[in-house]
């Protein structure tokens, strides 16, 4: 963990995806794909450790009042894109009205139903141009939880893998899933096993050339 977090003052939940390899043993590039808390929270100093770890692009997961007033430091393109969809009252209704919303148990039911809004952002990564890039939400579990998972599993990352690096986050329901028989690990696991990641994503829209574009990106 010491080797992938990044220290950028005033966010405590970034780390970079490199480092971590493949099924077939390759290794993702450093400094290729960042995860994150909201960079608003950085300090002159953090903007400055942001940008100069070379972070060119930032793709932000949140809905629109959940982000502050004014423009980011200048010095990297930003990207809205916001994965929840709440306009679909019918799903949300049902995924925020207990314990069960900010866990890992609706992720399966986010894909299924919107595969497009995470299809974008993917494409938003892929596409992005030369450098870094940090994708974010609030507190960088969820939403970015969601979206690091799919694009470890597009990258041939284990599963068992891929749980452990959401589980570098800090735990919020560990109980709650405990007393329903699972946890945060066995979620993500059980999700990448009973879902096709590629073919939901394609469903969604993403195409040949973005997932060439993240293997170039992110595979050394």
């Amino acid at each position: 963990m010491s080797a992938r977090r990044l220290d950028w003052e005033g966010c405590d939940n970034v780390r970079d995806l490199g480092g971590l390899r493949t099924a077939d043993g390759r290794e993702l590039r450093r400094g290729a794909v960042v995860r994150g808390d909201a960079p608003d929270r950085l300090t002159a100093a953090g903007w400055d450790a942001l940008r100069a770890y070379g972070i060119e692009t930032i793709v932000d997961l949140r809905n629109e009042d959940e982000r502050p007033g004014g423009p980011a430091p200048a010095g990297a393109a930003v990207v809205h894109l916001p994965l929840d969809g709440r306009e679909h009252t019918d799903f949300w209704d049902r995924w925020t009205s207990g314990p069960q919303f900010a866990t890992p148990l609706y992720y399966r039911p986010h894909l299924e139903r919107f595969p497009g809004r995470s299809a974008l952002v993917i494409r938003a990564i892929a596409r992005a141009q030369p450098g870094g890039v940090l994708f974010h939400c609030v507190g960088g579990r969820d939403r970015s939880g969601q979206i690091a998972m799919l694009l470890l599993a597009l990258m041939g990352v284990a599963p068992e893998d891929i749980a452990a690096d959401y589980c570098l986050s800090p735990a919020l329901k560990e109980e709650f899933l405990a007393g329903r028989g699972t946890s945060s690990r066995e979620l993500i696991v059980s999700t990448l096993e009973q879902v096709d990641v590629e073919a939901v994503l394609r469903a969604g829209g993403l195409e040949d050339a973005d997932l060439d574009r993240l293997r170039e990106r992110l595979l050394t």
